[in-house]
């Protein structure tokens, strides 16, 4: 099996990046390997790469960009710690903003171009009191892939938006980059100028059936407010409620 390691300093944040041909998860190869140092691991496969839940994501051999992130994050205490959500799905929008448009975050993360999903994260926290001891963020981010078998209802990739061949780990070198960018006050002000749906009432789907809403804000927490037709302000958590697509 084929590894590579590399050092890349970005502004003030030096990655450990290591390339792997293939592991079962990168997340868990992570939490398995990694220690007080932030690295990053990307594989060209996955055996049992995995969505929230019990989803599991389709990707093709050495096509995408399939990797996970290991952070120690000094200054986000736990009741915040959606804003390393907020701060991984502005870093991927703006490296993929550089070759596509169109481009918008589904709460909670997921990255979506017009009504289809290019890219997908899944963020395990491990707190340590009232601080996060650790974060690991696994992306699945479609780049080359050209056909999808699973049934995904809507996965989309770079190449069948733009149908040329993109350099993986330049992607990679430039969601880095960004995240680095990615920080401070006007953290949620950026991330929810890029919400998907955010303006106007638009479908969606909770345990009492569908009704129509928009979205009025992400509080801190990563709960999501939306004001339905009647007015009424409707709170929920992730996998409450559901968009209807």
């Amino acid at each position: 099996m084929h590894n590579s390691q590399l050092f890349v300093k970005f502004a003030s944040v030096e990655w450990k990046i290591i390339h792997i041909d293939e592991t079962d998860s990168t997340n868990r190869w992570l939490r398995e390997q990694g220690g007080e140092e932030d690295i990053v691991v990307w594989a060209d496969f996955q055996t049992a790469g995995r969505g929230q839940g019990t989803n599991k994501w389709e990707s093709e051999q050495g096509k995408n960009l399939l990797f996970s992130i290991l952070l120690h994050p000094k200054d986000i205490p736990a009741n915040k710690q959606f804003a390393i959500s907020m701060q991984v799905s502005l870093a991927i929008c703006e490296a993929l903003g550089e070759r596509i448009g169109d481009l918008s975050i589904k709460w909670p993360n997921d990255i979506y171009w017009r009504n289809a999903k290019i890219c997908g994260i899944l963020i395990e926290n491990r707190l340590q009191g009232s601080r996060i001891r650790d974060s690991i963020i696994g992306v699945g981010l479609n780049v080359n892939q050209r056909q999808f078998h699973s049934d995904a209802p809507n996965p989309v990739s770079l190449w069948q938006i733009c149908e040329q061949e993109t350099d993986r780990e330049q992607l990679l070198k430039d969601i880095l980059k960004a995240f680095d960018r990615h920080q401070g006050k006007e953290l949620k002000t950026q991330y929810l100028s890029m919400l998907y749906r955010r303006k106007g009432f638009h479908p969606y789907a909770d345990q009492n059936g569908a009704f129509m809403a928009e979205i009025v804000d992400v509080e801190e927490d990563g709960h999501l407010l939306l004001r339905d037709e009647e007015g009424k302000e409707r709170r929920y958590a992730f996998k409450e409620v559901s968009f209807i697509i």
